[in-house]
């Protein structure tokens, strides 16, 4: 059978790439090709740019409220398609299906919380700031904006910008993971249907042409990222380079802190999610489980017998716990991150190399890995491995938990597990990383919070989604105003 060949959405049309290059789509639990996804160039960049560049006059004077009524209708659409949505993210990505539903959930309350334009796009004004004179402060849309967005979160990345950008007033262009295009796909399917005017949202295919096309075009506004911290930092000093708004969410290496006064049994679940939802796949992964005090030993035990009751599979399976990693590139990379672990002298507590899953002789299965008694030189305690990979570091008290997680040189998120009000007040005080969570193994913000780390992590001022989002994708436009 001949394999889909995926199209841009350029205009409210769907048109073949301008680029003859090709890549592979995959399904990681079969290890079997499953689309053809075109690699574009500068050419498809520009056709897309010049699209939303065309539609943003008119789209700037549609109202803020009738902007957001697109958005109403959109919600509802993609309530109907749900379920299609997260099959479609579970064939291409690998995650268990559940994961995929919470993922669209959270896309869906982007929408949602974007509705809210007329409240969150206000300005600000003053009387008199001298005799007979006012200043009004108003938040205007700027242009074209784009977003690069990771294999990880094939749906739900991209639309923590999107809806926010449209409905200021500004118009759009996505760039999916050539590794996982085709959930956006059927994202755009959808949209489609509602009616928007043409040029407002675009979506173009590729890699690294498209990326540069977009970072380098004179009519792109701003660039929204997430992905590894290396390409945050080539993406912000590019966006530097060329003028460009820029906002660069990079990687993690994210400890969970679990103290002595924790109820472990209580919190076993979310820490287990917390290491190995999403096959370790994720920005807020917990990287490095930090146990302290004389319960270390039965926390450990604790949680690798959890971590052996996770049933791996592909993710469509109800009953599946663990999915794939997303290729076999990666899986490849994070069995060599294993390997350096035993050579740097870690003990292997759990070894998911080997793991088989009945069925899927070719899928790119990984099992649960734990390794004990590793140090904060060791590379697996400093790299970000993004996959089910946890790193034990025992640490003596809390300062020395704060210590680990202000020297991995990420700054994304971390967690601590305490019954101790003290401890978790010094702890979200004292830490670096911007996403903390307490007794959450996942700090994970809702919409109407802003998302995005420090330091390594975060290359840029303004995060994603929150009420803050509104300040990237407007300029405040100050009016000092006098009549004789």
């Amino acid at each position: 059978m001949s394999l889909p060949v995926l199209k841009n959405y350029i205009n409210n049309e769907w048109v073949e790439a301008q680029s003859k290059v090709t890549g592979d789509v995959w399904n990681p639990a079969t290890g079997k090709k499953i689309a053809v996804v075109p690699y574009g160039n500068t050419a498809d960049v520009d056709l897309a740019v010049a699209a939303a560049k065309k539609a943003f006059p008119a789209w700037r004077k549609t109202p803020p409220l009738s902007r957001a009524r697109y958005l109403f209708r959109l919600k509802d659409a993609f309530e109907e398609n749900f379920e299609e949505i997260a099959q479609v993210l579970t064939t291409e990505q690998g995650k268990v299906i559940d994961e995929a539903r919470g993922e669209v959930r959270r896309m869906i309350e982007n929408v949602e919380h974007a509705t809210g334009v007329t409240t969150l796009m206000t300005g600000y004004t003053l009387e008199d700031i001298a005799t007979g004179i006012d200043c009004y402060g108003h938040r205007q849309p700027m242009g074209v904006f784009a977003a690069i967005v990771p294999y990880n979160f094939p749906a739900m990345v991209a639309w923590w910008f999107l809806p926010y950008a449209i409905v200021a007033g500004n118009t759009y262009v996505v760039k999916p993971s050539e590794q996982v295009p085709m959930t956006q796909t059927k994202i755009m399917e959808i949209l489609d249907e509602i009616g928007l005017p043409e040029g407002v949202v675009n979506m173009v295919h590729g890699s690294r042409d498209v990326v540069n096309g977009i970072l380098d075009h004179p009519d792109v506004e701003g660039v929204s990222f997430v992905g590894s911290t290396p390409t945050a930092q080539y993406i912000y000093k590019r966006c530097g380079e060329t003028g460009k708004r820029v906002q660069a969410l990079g990687g993690a290496k994210n400890v969970v802190a679990i103290m002595p006064t924790a109820d472990i049994d209580d919190g076993m679940p979310s820490l287990v999610a917390s290491f190995f939802g999403c096959s370790g796949q994720r920005c807020l992964a917990g990287s490095i489980l930090a146990p302290v005090g004389d319960k270390t030993d039965e926390v450990i035990k604790k949680f690798v017998e959890a971590a052996k009751r996770i049933k791996i599979g592909d993710g469509i399976d109800q009953e599946t716990g663990m999915g794939p990693v997303g290729s076999a590139a990666q899986r490849d990379k994070i069995m060599a991150y294993i390997e350096r672990g035993i050579e740097e002298g870690a003990t292997l507590l759990l070894d998911g190399r080997d793991v088989q899953v009945d069925g899927y002789p070719d899928g790119f299965f990984l099992g649960p890995t734990i390794f004990d008694n590793v140090t904060q030189d060791m590379t697996i305690a400093k790299d970000e491995i993004f996959g089910p990979v946890v790193s034990i570091v025992r640490c003596n008290d809390l300062d020395a938990v704060i210590e680990l997680v202000n020297t991995r040189d990420f700054a994304n998120a971390t967690s601590i597990y305490t019954g101790s009000g003290n401890d978790a007040r010094k702890f979200k005080y004292e830490v670096t990383p911007s996403m903390v969570g307490v007794n959450i193994g996942i700090a994970a913000p809702m919409s109407f919070f802003p998302f995005g780390g420090a330091g390594n992590s975060m290359y840029g001022d303004v995060k994603g989604h929150g009420q803050e989002i509104f300040q990237f994708f407007t300029d405040t436009k100050v009016v000092i105003e006098r009549w004789f």
